[in-house]
């Protein structure tokens, strides 16, 4: 089985791409971070570490080409929070915006793009989105439109390639540095470890429910 994981450098990317290794998954996996995602990935069976950023086009075709074919799961984790701490809408800068868009929106849409003729027949697409794309908190509406608009882009996919399950996947506020950088001055110890979200989303990736928009921890309550 062929995959590619993009933000596997950290967080919910990192604990997922250890989950995928021990199942005997290959894995082409991404972050900007060279050296850092050399380190996080070292050791794992069957994963090839790609650096770049995900907004690059070059990036994202050495990144198709990397994962062998055909290609069974794409999971599009990398995201940017935009500035911290987070601005009011009033006060985002367009360009700040701009950015948060390309890499949330865009660039998913074209790693999609890119994967569609190497999918497999029955191959998942998971974009990682959040509670914030349905939920109206202050000052979460620069990331939060970006994470709506990846999941309203999800819906129209598995619409238009029915043949695929493509799922967009909410794993719940988890203690990550970017939960940290978008509140800088809290405490955020009390959040889950991204691991009690892997259990969620491995039932979309072995499973066979079908397309759509679910909470990682839904999923696990369902299963137990």
């Amino acid at each position: 089985m062929h995959g590619i994981v993009t933000g596997a450098s950290r967080g919910l990317g990192l604990v997922l791409t250890r989950a995928l290794s021990t199942r005997g998954w290959q894995l082409a996996v991404d972050a900007r971070a060279a050296e850092a995602l050399a380190h996080a990935v070292a050791g794992l069976a069957g994963v090839l570490a790609i650096a770049g950023d995900v907004a690059d086009s070059e990036h994202r075709r050495g990144l198709v080409a990397a994962a062998g074919e055909p290609i069974d799961l794409l999971v599009n984790n990398a995201s940017t929070l935009g500035p911290s701490p987070l601005p009011l809408l009033a006060d985002y800068r367009l360009e700040e915006l701009r950015r948060v868009y390309e890499t949330n929106v865009f660039a998913p849409l074209a790693l999609v793009k890119l994967a569609l003729p190497h999918l497999s027949k029955n191959a998942r697409i998971v974009n990682v989105t959040s509670d914030a794309a349905v939920e109206a908190y202050e000052a979460w509406g620069g990331y939060g439109s970006s994470k709506a608009a990846l999941a309203q882009i999800s819906a129209v996919l598995a619409v238009e390639h029915p043949g695929l399950r493509v799922y967009a996947v909410d794993p719940g506020d988890m203690r990550t540095q970017m939960q940290q950088d978008a509140f800088p001055d809290e405490d955020i110890s009390d959040r889950p470890l991204p691991e009690e979200s892997i259990p969620g989303l491995l039932a979309l990736i072995e499973g066979e429910l079908p397309s759509g928009l679910y909470r990682a921890r839904d999923l696990v309550a369902t299963a137990a």
